[in-house]
């Protein structure tokens, strides 16, 4: 049984043993008056009784009153005594009347001589040494006393009854209070048992367990209390079901979106910093929470705009450059104050938006611009000034009238093979580009290729080598695939010293064919080499210019790499030559297509 159950029924049987235990103590001595009440009816009727009995026998007839009062003690199994009026006994039922004293002194007759009636009394006999019940009545004649009649009944009838009296009612209580007991013990389990229920499901409930359920009764009364709790814990699980779905997403969005996110309470503690800002600081930014913000962010600008957000409680906006190792990142900065309902201010938020990659593009564009206005002054100079020199009069001179004319046409052709490319390379970035899909052999692709070439790298008396392994087949666009080691072998031709050595080399590997285009040339500084593939970059923009490059070539090869989903990839040591890698695909990819 639980403490709750002890709790109920201790007290309640506590309650019940006294008011049992009060209800025997005043229900013993009643019983024990009322008994005491019916010794004295009886033990008066019978006195009259006696009295009338013997009215005819004159007390001086000892020998038959001594036989009467014998005869009547017998039948009524009661101690008869006859005195004279000065209280010497006449007759005794016990029959002993030499040891006998006087009893005129006995508080029984000295009541009959006060009050002229009846008298009684309860005491121990000297005669018979037990206790007694004694009633005596004067016997009169003509109104004039002439002795007295006593009675005595032994008391212990009445103890014996009275003892009785206790014993049942000691029993009967006793069996009462047992089953009284064993009664409330069941109401109450069954009464507490809802009630135990509920308090170890309100425990489960108040440990976050809201899955915990009580057990379904039957009985409307006792079962409501079980009822409602029950509806409440299924209450209370929806809204935390709900609660952790939105907290999940919450925290899901928070933790996934691509800026940066920062509470700071009015202390200017971090309360809450997402994953995004881990790359845009480049820091372990977990250790942030619950740290000043002053202490832990190390970008003085970021902590002079927190602290005009502080100031002003006004949304601000700014973008801020934040050092990450040796580079710069570009961040574009929201923040706003957290203001609650009672319009003060509960902290502030901010968000960091990395721009880095908008910049770059805006650098690219400008530097593309300025490549292209670049690229094409030269030779749209070149043509105005020999056009114009030839127009002042040169162009009567035959030898400097030729010699202009083939300067002009040769800027002519680079100016062309410029817009050429700008818009070859504007095509393959386009959205509508598309590649020519067929079954290619690299080997076959190359041997094209050397025909083309081959006169170009006599002219730097160059000698280039091939080495085939395997299957050389792929699935590509034949004239793409061309376009892409045109442009590499010319690149390697042009930025090869004469006499210089390139090696071609395909190689089949499992899924793959690998493409290298190595050269004995200047080599790429290492910082150089992220950048080769972009627009107009030039390694060395003298030695390109010279050689009629318009600086796009690798853009192209670049574009068309991954147009086939092959992967491009470089290795150079300065003043050694360099290595281009393309790995492809045998068989296309849906996934890679376009």
């Amino acid at each position: 049984m639980s403490s709750y159950k002890y709790r109920l029924i201790l007290p309640l049987s506590l309650i019940i043993l006294i008011v049992l235990a009060s209800l025997g103590a005043i229900l013993g001595p009643l019983f024990k008056d009322f008994y005491l009440e019916g010794m004295n009816d009886r033990i008066a009727k019978e006195s009259l009784a006696i009295a009338y009995h013997i009215e005819d026998i004159e007390l001086n007839e000892t020998e038959v009153l001594q036989n009467t009062v014998i005869e009547l003690a017998e039948r009524l199994d009661i101690r008869i005594t006859i005195m004279d009026a000065q209280g010497e006994a006449l007759a005794e039922s016990t029959g002993n009347l030499e040891d006998q004293d006087n009893r005129l002194s006995r508080p029984e007759i000295q009541e009959v001589i006060k009050n002229g009636t009846a008298g009684r009394s309860v005491r121990v006999s000297k005669t018979v040494n037990e206790e007694l019940l004694y009633y005596a009545i004067p016997l009169e004649d003509n109104g004039e006393v002439r002795g007295y009649l006593r009675l005595s009944l032994a008391m212990d009838e009445l103890n014996s009854v009275y003892q009785s009296i206790w014993t049942f009612l000691i029993v009967s209580f006793f069996l009462a209070f047992v089953i009284i007991v064993l009664l409330t013990t069941k109401i109450t389990n069954q009464m507490v048992k809802p009630v135990e229920e509920a308090r170890r499901v309100s425990n489960e409930l108040a440990k976050g367990n809201f899955q915990a359920r009580t057990f379904d009764v039957s009985d409307y009364r006792t079962g409501e209390l079980n009822r409602s709790i029950n509806v409440l814990a299924e209450n209370l699980q929806q809204i935390t079901n709900t609660y952790e779905i939105q907290q999940e997403r919450l925290e899901t969005l928070i933790e996934n979106m691509g800026s940066g996110l920062i509470l700071i309470n009015t202390k200017g503690d971090i309360t809450l910093v997402n994953r995004s800002c881990k790359d845009i600081f480049d820091e372990n930014t977990d250790q942030w929470k619950n740290n000043l913000y002053y202490k832990v962010i190390k970008h003085k600008y970021v902590n002079k705009f927190i602290q005009e957000i502080f100031l002003s409680e006004k949304r601000t906006r700014r973008q801020i450059k934040i050092p990450v190792g040796i580079y710069f990142r570009h961040v574009d900065v929201h923040g706003a104050p957290i203001i609650g309902h009672d319009e003060k201010l509960k902290g502030i938020v901010l968000v960091f938006h990395d721009v880095t990659e908008l910049k770059k593009l805006e650098q690219a564009r400008k530097d593309f611009v300025a490549n292209v206005s670049h690229e094409l002054k030269t030779p749209v100079t070149s043509l105005k000034g020999f056009t114009e020199t030839l127009l002042d009069g040169a162009m009567n001179d035959e030898k400097l009238r030729k010699k202009f004319l083939t300067i002009i046409a040769n800027e002519s052709e680079r100016l062309e093979g410029l817009i050429s490319d700008l818009l070859e390379l504007s095509k393959i970035e386009g959205d509508h580009f598309q590649l020519n899909w067929q079954k290619v052999n690299i080997e076959s692709l190359i041997a094209d290729v050397l025909l083309i070439l081959n006169d170009k790298a006599k002219v730097k008396k160059m000698r280039i080598e091939t080495k085939i392994q395997g299957d050389t087949w792929v699935e590509a666009d034949p004239h793409r695939l061309k376009q892409v080691l045109i442009n590499l072998i010319v690149n390697a031709i042009a930025y090869t010293p004469e006499e210089g050595i390139i090696t071609i080399r395909v190689k089949e590997q499992a899924e793959t064919v690998l493409m290298e285009v190595e050269d004995t040339g200047i080599g790429i500084n290492k910082k150089e080499i992220p950048r080769i593939f972009e627009r107009f970059y030039r390694v060395e923009r003298a030695r390109s210019r010279n050689s009629g490059g318009t600086g796009l070539g690798l853009a192209i090869v670049k574009h068309l790499a991954e147009a086939h989903g092959a992967k491009l990839s470089v290795d150079s040591d300065l003043g050694r030559g360099t290595v281009f890698r393309l790995v492809i695909l045998k068989e296309k990819k849906e996934s890679k297509s376009m």
